[in-house]
C-alpha cells in the first residue's frame, strides 16, 4: 500500500489543517490519521473526512480487568457511520520486544472483535516490512477476523 498519507498530530487544529492540505495535494491518496490521544481520535472521526484511523497499540497501560486498546464501541459506531476503516500497524507489532508484542496482539484481538461486531473494515499498514498477502490473511484469521474481513486485506 504505497498510495497513502499518514498524518500524526497531537493538536486538533494542526491535524485539521494537515488533513485539509493532504486532501488538496494528494487527490487519489488515502488519508490515514494516527495519534495516542483517544479524545483526538474521536474528534477527528466526528468532524473530519479521513479514510483510515490507525490506532497506536504500543506503550499503553492496561487496566486490571480490561485492555486499553484505544478503541471502543463509540468510536466503532462513528467509524461505521462515516465508512472509515481501522488500521493495524504491522511495523509496530514486528518492531516490539516479546512482552510488548503479546500486549499489542491482545489489544489488537480486542479491536478485531469490536470491528467484527460492527462490521467494520480493517487493513494492515506497513512501511518497512513488506509481507505476503497470505501471511497477512493468516495473521488476521488467527487473531479472530472472519473470512469476510480478510478477503479485502
Amino acid at each position: 500500500m504505497e498510495n497513502y498519507v499518514i498524518i500524526s498530530e497531537e493538536d486538533f487544529q494542526k491535524a485539521r489543517n494537515a488533513i485539509k492540505k493532504a486532501r488538496e495535494a494528494a487527490f487519489s491518496k488515502k488519508i490515514i490519521f494516527s495519534t495516542f490521544n483517544d479524545d483526538l481520535n474521536r474528534k477527528i472521526l466526528e468532524k473530519e473526512k479521513i479514510d483510515v484511523l490507525l490506532i497506536k497499540l504500543g506503550g499503553r497501560k492496561d487496566r486490571i480487568k480490561q485492555r486499553n486498546s484505544g478503541f471502543n464501541h463509540v468510536l466503532a459506531k462513528l467509524a461505521k457511520k462515516k465508512g472509515i476503516a481501522i488500521g493495524i500497524n504491522l511495523d509496530e507489532i514486528l518492531g516490539s520486544d516479546k512482552k510488548e508484542k503479546i500486549r499489542i496482539l491482545a489489544r489488537l484481538e480486542q479491536n478485531i472483535s469490536l470491528c467484527k461486531k460492527n462490521k467494520l473494515k480493517m487493513i494492515f499498514i506497513h512501511e518497512n516490512n513488506q509481507k505476503d498477502i497470505y501471511d497477512l490473511k493468516s495473521l488476521g484469521l488467527v487473531l479472530g477476523m472472519p473470512t469476510s474481513m480478510t478477503k479485502n486485506l
